[in-house]
């Protein structure tokens, strides 16, 4: 399989071209991504599977271990495909307790720059999301001193492309005055429709919407609307709940995660099921 061949084709950021179906990596640390996964190898493999059919768009944070999931993927594909991009997270990090304290004063960001750029092995990040924010959600509050630090380490060469994460609509349209912003990050799936209006503002500003917890995190999505599509298409509930992310807009980014190559292979085969327009109809009032 290339990546002519998953579905939704591609998209850019900046000047990287991506394939619109992406691999995210949380799920290879152990536990609520702490610590090491339960089995290395099984993690290497579905790093290598992922390339192997054609994803070029990873998406990871080195708060993930901390540290083990960039590790991984430096052990796993290292040196890279050129064609291969790594997307990061910065401005969290975690505590003992697996908690995920903000981290977004200026050397904080450096040093999880730095250390971004050291477990993955390499000399420039193609695309940092400043983490906003905390774990139950988007925070009201200025973006600037915390993205000027990143524009500093971008003017460096450090990072090319910046994006945002679990950002308010108000955030992103700050950071849109002080930086180009390729992409934005937030919770969304069918269930959780609040950034609605969010992407397709983005979307018709040429900017990526990249849902996490597209298939609900983890509690999975549960729906009787979203049971009954998927009876009637004899397919699974997440498969549909993907499909409909990408025709959802064009400009959506999937980055489904798992540690298995087989989950691996039927999330690319779900999100590529065909939807009818009263299928769609019909998922679209779920969230609503």
């Amino acid at each position: 399989m290339t990546s002519t061949s998953l579905p939704g084709g591609t998209w850019t950021l900046g000047d990287l071209t991506v394939t619109r179906f992406g691999y995210g990596a949380m799920q290879l640390a152990g536990p609520w991504a702490m610590g090491p996964p339960a089995d290395r190898d099984g993690a290497l493999a579905v790093l290598r599977e992922a390339v192997e059919l054609g994803i070029t768009h990873i998406d990871t944070a080195d708060a993930y271990g901390p540290h083990v999931t960039n590790q991984l993927i430096r052990e796993a594909l290292h040196p890279y495909p050129e064609a291969l991009h790594i997307v990061t997270k910065v401005g969290a990090t975690r505590d003992q307790h697996g908690g995920w304290p903000p981290a977004r004063d200026p050397e904080s960001l450096r040093r999880s720059v730095r250390e971004n750029l050291e477990n993955l092995g390499l000399d420039v990040l193609d695309l940092v999301n400043l983490r906003l924010g905390d774990a139950e959600g988007p925070r009201p509050g200025p973006v600037a001193e915390a993205l000027e630090t990143l524009v500093e380490l971008q003017e460096q060469g450090l990072i090319r492309h910046l994006g945002l994460s679990n950002a308010t609509p108000e955030q992103v349209a700050e950071a849109q005055t002080i930086a180009s912003i390729v992409c934005v990050q937030n919770l969304y799936n069918l269930a959780h429709r609040r950034d609605d209006e969010l992407i397709d503002t983005l979307a018709g500003q040429g900017v990526a919407y990249v849902p996490f917890f597209p298939l609900g995190g983890f509690t999975p999505l549960q729906s009787s609307a979203l049971s009954a599509v998927a009876a009637r298409l004899e397919a699974t509930p997440m498969a549909v709940a993907l499909a409909w992310l990408l025709r959802r807009s064009p400009n959506i980014l999937l980055i489904p995660g798992t540690s298995s190559t087989t989950h691996l292979r039927e999330n690319i085969a779900g999100a590529g099921l065909a939807l009818s327009d009263d299928d769609h109809a019909e998922l679209n009032d779920i969230g609503r």
